[in-house]
């Protein structure tokens, strides 16, 4: 763009970024080589290369960039057992935006017939683009942990954030003029918007069409970037492989291979986004990558402490750490969500910025974050497989049992105990997300069709979901966690559960009953860790 632009960090803005969005030309290529060798290309006439960069730089000066991917699995001096895991949101975005544009520029060109535009096209790939911008600090701690404690009933998500973040963009910058010069309509920033929400499509035919952007004709473009209907959909194919990538995991999904044999077919009245038949084996596997990334990363026991004690210090903060919104408005953190001026300014810079304060109000917080600082982080115990799914509302009463296992010795409170249930699955909790997919063969391509699991391999999981229960304990003086040791194995056992694994340290376990004996003896599988009391 500039002589300036070679030195600057990419995604820090500038004046005479501010005042390009005004006087918009034709942008030449641009190219980003990824961490993975590919090259992501944003093409010429595509309005999103310019001006999506300018709105990812305007969030402020470095927000995406300072927001990092897989949560804090993704920050180095917070995760040193994955030093590799870095990246932003910023890159992502940008790599979803170039598969939004080859999947539905591939789509068109198999099939002229859909009558895609390239207003259409233009539209998917912004959506792409602007996807996260509604991210809070580390990412989905923000809007998984801190905001449903510290506003239970908010019903806030980051993907709501985006939309209102993308509106707070367009406001501020006066985008509409610009857009018009791409032929993009107040209809198409609406969709754009609903692209980014993503709104599950029911195949019910007689249900009324729920969108106002396109109409049902372009259905098949609401699966593009975020896909409520299979999960199957850009956003995942770059964050697996980006993250893959970082983590040294194997992504034996082949997203290039879904886009050369995807076709949009009429589903019941629908027009869905199928895939050839000998793909479903493909399919298969990009679940199974889903699921090995959320087990051996995004899930990783330390990412989830350090997140865990990240939102507790955010917490006691919360008050004292004030933003300023629209009007002049000094909102707190958990305030700030409704304030997209205020909002904007919350990165995870939040985190240092509690670290090196000298502010009394913020001692607690601060001694929270110090000791992430030191690794002293809360112990893990162990985690076992549920028999039974349990919901997130019962840790307050699983945590009173704990507490109750042992009698004597060191006083344990429910408080002390930190506990995840952590659903692992293949992204539709326990049922198969390939009976969602439809299929074609190579002899009549326009008819769907179903590929039933045992038509595919014998090897495939007969379950799709487990639930696994995490502890940790606050609480870091040898009695103590000697003795919630010893209460998360009596309670595994009164569960029926496996033996605790994984954790930083575990007391002897007692042999369990058998399944025959599991209607009794749980008194006396108590009472065997009642020797020092």
């Amino acid at each position: 763009m500039h002589k300036e632009g070679r030195k600057r960090k990419v995604g820090i803005i500038t004046p005479p970024d501010v005042r390009a969005l005004a006087n918009l030309r034709t942008p030449s290529p641009k190219r980003h080589r990824e961490e993975n060798g590919d090259d992501v290309e944003l093409e010429s006439w595509s309005y999103a290369s310019e001006m999506g960069e300018a709105n990812l730089s305007t969030h402020t000066e470095d927000n995406l960039t300072s927001f990092r991917d897989c949560g804090t699995s993704n920050n180095w001096r917070l995760l040193s057992c994955i030093p590799g895991a870095s990246h932003n949101r910023f890159e992502h975005c940008i790599g979803t935006c170039h598969l939004a544009g080859r999947l539905v520029k591939s789509l068109k060109k198999r099939q002229p017939e859909l009558r895609i535009t390239d207003e259409d096209m233009l539209c998917v790939k912004i959506a792409g683009l602007c996807h996260d911008l509604g991210h809070g600090p580390f990412s989905h701690m923000f809007d998984a942990l801190f905001i449903p404690t510290a506003r239970p009933d908010s019903g806030w998500k980051h993907e709501y954030a985006s939309v209102k973040m993308f509106d707070h963009l367009m406001e501020v910058n006066n985008l509409l003029p610009s857009f018009a010069k791409y032929n993009l309509s107040d209809g198409d920033v609406t969709f754009i918007k609903e692209l980014i929400a993503g709104t599950a499509l029911e195949t019910n035919s007689s249900m009324e069409w729920p969108h106002k952007g396109r109409g049902p004709e372009k259905s098949y473009l609401y699966e593009i970037v975020a896909n409520k209907r299979t999960g199957i959909d850009v956003d995942k194919f770059d964050y697996f492989s980006r993250d893959c990538h970082c983590l040294g995991i194997s992504n034996s999904f082949d997203h290039k291979r879904y886009m050369k044999f995807a076709r949009v077919i009429n589903v019941k009245g629908k027009l869905q986004i199928c895939v050839r038949d000998k793909e479903a084996g493909n399919i298969y596997d990009m679940f199974h990558t889903r699921n090995s990334l959320f087990r051996r990363a995004y899930q990783h026991k330390t990412s989830n402490i350090i997140e865990r004690m990240i939102m507790e210090a955010l917490l006691k903060a919360d008050r004292n750490v004030r933003l300023r919104g629209s009007n002049g408005r000094m909102l707190s953190i958990s305030e700030s969500i409704d304030d997209m001026e205020a909002y904007t300014q919350l990165t995870d810079q939040v985190y240092y910025q509690i670290l090196y304060s000298t502010d009394p109000a913020l001692e607690e917080a601060r001694n929270i974050i110090l000791r992430i600082e030191k690794r002293d982080l809360y112990k893990c115990i162990g985690q076992t497989i549920l028999r039974k799914l349990r919901d997130k509302e019962e840790i307050p009463d699983i945590t009173q049992e704990m507490a109750n296992c042992i009698e004597g010795g060191p006083h344990v409170e429910p408080e002390d105990f930190v506990i995840d249930i952590i659903t692992f699955d293949y992204g539709m909790r326990d049922r198969n997300p390939i009976d969602e997919v439809r299929f074609y063969g190579k002899n009549n391509p326009d008819k769907p069709m179903i590929v039933r699991k045992d038509e595919v391999s014998n090897m495939l999981p007969e379950m799709f979901a487990e639930q696994h229960i995490r502890v940790h304990f606050r609480k870091n003086d040898p009695e103590s966690l000697e003795k919630a040791k010893r209460c998360f194995i009596c309670w595994c056992q009164s569960q029926l559960c496996t033996t605790p694994k994984g954790g930083d340290a575990l007391a002897e376990l007692t042999p369990m009953k058998s399944s025959q004996e599991s209607g009794h003896g749980n008194m006396e599988r108590r009472l065997s860790f009642l020797d020092e009391s």
